[in-house]
């Protein structure tokens, strides 16, 4: 199930053809899925840009995350490796194992891997160090344009999103002659602060009709990594900026950016091609400024249609302890939606 499925359309802009990241032409997702046992919930996303290097800029609403490589990013306004999403005790195995691929291709012998964390032990053994290096690999080879797989899957499998199971979600917008796509990894929120299309869903699906999870799960102590990617001509400080609106559309969802959450958001733009030179010059175009209106919104819209399909694609999930964190419910959301008016 997906918000559109439903009949939520957010916002006034039209998704592309798939309402997903991979709307930008060259963008590839994979996943690779650890559900064994009771206690293991949890892998590996990547999201892989049409070129690289590439053009990016981040933004960071809450630091209590990691996003690596992002004082490169920074510095040099460029987005050197593909991008790698796990949870929070095996950011440094996926990183490694990005520069070993990246060895391997011959491409350099540099490298500065981007690799975003949520901590999702609530439901996984996250202690236990499960992902390994042949998970990284593994979805590398499964990337892939077309639909994404959402929800608990991937680096999403363990995650919790607003007293509701969450994970991966993916959306998109025509922005004029541009496309802004959008990948979530939701992890974040608090129940009574979930707000969908300006509905307080949150607050009308509360415990008494859906459990909230249990004794260690705070809420609000969760994190979201959002990647932004669009095919504009964008230079690194207007990248900067939409990754600043991803941020909107976290809080338009009831996301706060609150004392424990982690919420970073990273736009790559793949509109200017052959940056990897090393000598003369690279002739490059961009935007003007006055015209990125649209991009911003596109950029708003998809991270929160992201996020709510991130909600309605997950599946109810069991975890260590006998833990349990239960789905939004779609038939329950549609009659809150069709009670405001929204459907």
């Amino acid at each position: 199930m997906r918000a559109r499925e439903l009949g939520i359309a957010i916002g006034e802009l039209e998704p592309g053809p798939l309402g997903a990241i991979t709307d930008v032409a060259g963008v590839r997702v994979g996943h690779t899925t650890l559900h064994e046992g009771e206690s293991i919930r949890t892998g590996v996303t990547v999201v892989v840009p049409p070129e690289l290097p590439c053009f990016a800029g981040a933004h960071r609403l809450n630091g209590n995350g990691e996003l690596t490589g992002l004082e490169w990013v920074r510095e040099s306004g460029l987005l050197t490796s593909q991008i790698g999403l796990t949870n929070t005790y095996s950011v440094g195995v996926v990183r490694d194992a990005i520069v070993q691929v990246r060895v391997r291709e011959g491409s350099d012998l540099w490298h500065l891997p981007v690799v975003g964390e949520t901590y999702d032990g609530f439901l996984n053994e996250i202690e236990g160090m499960h992902v390994r290096a042949e998970h990284l690999e593994g979805a590398l080879e499964s990337a892939a344009g077309g639909p994404v797989a959402e929800g608990c899957v991937g680096s999403g499998t363990g995650m919790t999103c607003h007293g509701f199971k969450g994970g991966i979600g993916t959306a998109s917008r025509r922005a004029g002659e541009w496309t802004v796509g959008v990948l979530v990894q939701a992890n974040h929120g608090r129940r009574s602060r979930l707000a969908i299309d300006g509905v307080p869903v949150g607050r009308e699906l509360g415990a008494d009709r859906i459990p909230v999870p249990g004794a260690g799960a705070p809420e609000g102590a969760g994190s979201i990594i959002v990647i932004v990617a669009t095919d504009a001509p964008l230079l690194p400080h207007q990248c900067e900026r939409l990754a600043a609106r991803a941020a909107l559309g976290v809080a338009r969802c009831g996301g706060a950016g609150e004392n424990s959450s982690g919420d970073l958001m990273l736009c790559f733009a793949s509109g200017n091609r052959d940056l990897g030179a090393t000598e003369g010059r690279v002739g490059v175009e961009l935007l003007p400024n006055d015209v990125l209106d649209p991009l911003f919104w596109a950029t708003i819209e998809s991270t929160e249609e992201a996020i709510v399909n991130a909600l309605l694609a997950a599946e109810t999930t069991s975890g260590r302890a006998g833990r349990v964190v239960h789905r939004l419910d779609p038939d329950l959301l549609a009659e809150v939606m069709q009670r405001y008016g929204r459907l």
